[in-house]
């Protein structure tokens, strides 16, 4: 009881700030915030048939922990390249390819565009889930703290792309914005386990990789930018989970059909989203919810400890101090609270796991040396459900450029 009076709180304490923001804008209703990410920005230029994009960042991590010596992590995260095509004024391809940690390359985005009407576009192709910010806006310039909050690699998870198609615009005239994709479902069992009670559907990632799906999952998202400075946004995703296990199926085996049910789990992901920018003042802030269904079946199946719902929520703020230091380049100082649990319900067969519920508090500056280029250092104090906490100096360098 005491552990869910004080989410209580916290949820409020959020709510309230919400809301907060929310009064404070509504009086400035005479422009917008309509945001573009590199690959919104390349289908809206008007020049040029090959476009290009890029952005990337280098990270050093330290814990700092007392009463021990531990060794930090200096990477090259990643180093991104965006290409786009426009064939015509009303048809564009646009691709990602993504080096990271130096080795690994994926391919993040890939698919085409087609304008039917100037609120109406056809997309096709490997496509970004729409669900929270950092998912879709994820260029290093776009977010304040060297790595991106937790709550978006864990509960999201990011960066979150499968294949699929569906249906994008823009109605300037009531401030909306809208997807609507059909896509393939995370891969659940192949063969390994692949949902975990730690990062529910992270590992289930299929990423267009030789994707399998039985039938397609739902996800949409809603962002309203009509209150000045105020961008708003709206997410569910809902379907299932893949599995090997349905591949030549005999619908008349009883037990093969048990043994495949009991491999995919259903999925419902809802998302709240806010970014807010006034002169020299930033905030932004998301709730994640995320519910799980035949876990215990699956659990069983896969000896896993996945639970049946999951949260995370996190807010922000932020505020451009260059003018008070009387300095030509941004310098931003910005707090953030965030928190989550995988383990937010569970079955009886599966306790709950107190190392799956983090507290982290994020303090850090981000200097922007141009607007394509910042540099950023914070401090991240984080805490689990059993009151181990855990202490680490980041620093790191990001560009973006289009």
């Amino acid at each position: 009881m005491p552990h869910q009076i004080e989410r209580m709180r916290k949820l409020i304490a959020f709510t309230s700030l919400f809301i907060t923001v929310f009064i404070a804008s509504a009086q400035n209703t005479d422009s917008v915030y309509n945001t573009k990410n590199s690959a919104q920005t390349l289908i809206a230029a008007k020049s040029g048939k090959l476009l290009m994009a890029a952005y990337g960042e280098a990270h050093y991590n330290q814990p700092v922990n007392a009463g021990k010596i531990q060794n930090g992590n200096m990477d090259i995260h990643r180093q991104v390249l965006l290409f786009g095509y426009k064939f015509n004024s009303r048809t564009s391809f646009i691709t990602e390819i993504e080096i990271e940690h130096i080795k690994e390359v994926y391919l993040e985005q890939a698919f085409l565009n087609y304008q039917l009407k100037p609120w109406l576009n056809f997309q096709g192709g490997l496509i970004l889930i729409p669900m929270g910010i950092v998912n879709e806006y994820h260029e290093p310039t776009t977010f304040n703290g060297v790595e991106r909050p937790l709550i978006d690699k864990i509960m999201v998870p990011s960066t979150w792309r499968e294949l699929g198609t569906g249906f994008t615009g823009n109605l300037p005239d009531i401030n909306l914005r809208y997807q609507v994709f059909a896509v393939n479902g995370p891969m659940g069992y192949n063969g390994d386990t692949r949902l975990s009670g730690k990062a529910p559907i992270r590992g289930a990632r299929q990423k267009g990789s030789e994707a399998k799906m039985r039938q397609p999952d739902l996800s949409t998202k809603v962002n309203y930018y009509g209150i000045r400075g105020l961008n708003i946004g709206a997410a569910v995703y809902m379907g299932t989970t893949e599995s090997s296990l349905f591949a030549n199926l005999n619908t008349d085996s009883t037990m093969q059909s048990a043994m495949a049910d009991s491999s995919v789990i259903g999925v419902k992901m809802v998302g709240l989203d806010f970014r807010y920018s006034r002169k020299q003042f930033e905030a932004r802030g998301q709730v994640i919810y995320g519910m799980y269904n035949n876990t215990s079946a699956y659990n069983h199946f896969a000896d896993s400890d996945l639970g049946t719902a999951a949260y995370g929520y996190y807010a922000e703020c932020g505020y451009d101090v260059s003018k008070l230091l009387k300095i030509k380049n941004r310098l931003v100082p910005f707090v953030r609270y965030s928190n989550y649990n995988t383990h937010h319900q569970t079955t009886t067969e599966t306790p709950a796991n107190a190392q799956y519920e983090q507290t982290i508090i994020t303090t850090g500056l981000s200097l922007f040396l141009d607007k394509a280029f910042v540099a950023k250092a914070d401090f991240q104090h984080s805490t689990n459900g059993n009151n181990v906490t855990n202490n680490t100096v980041n620093l790191g360098l990001g560009f973006w450029f289009r």
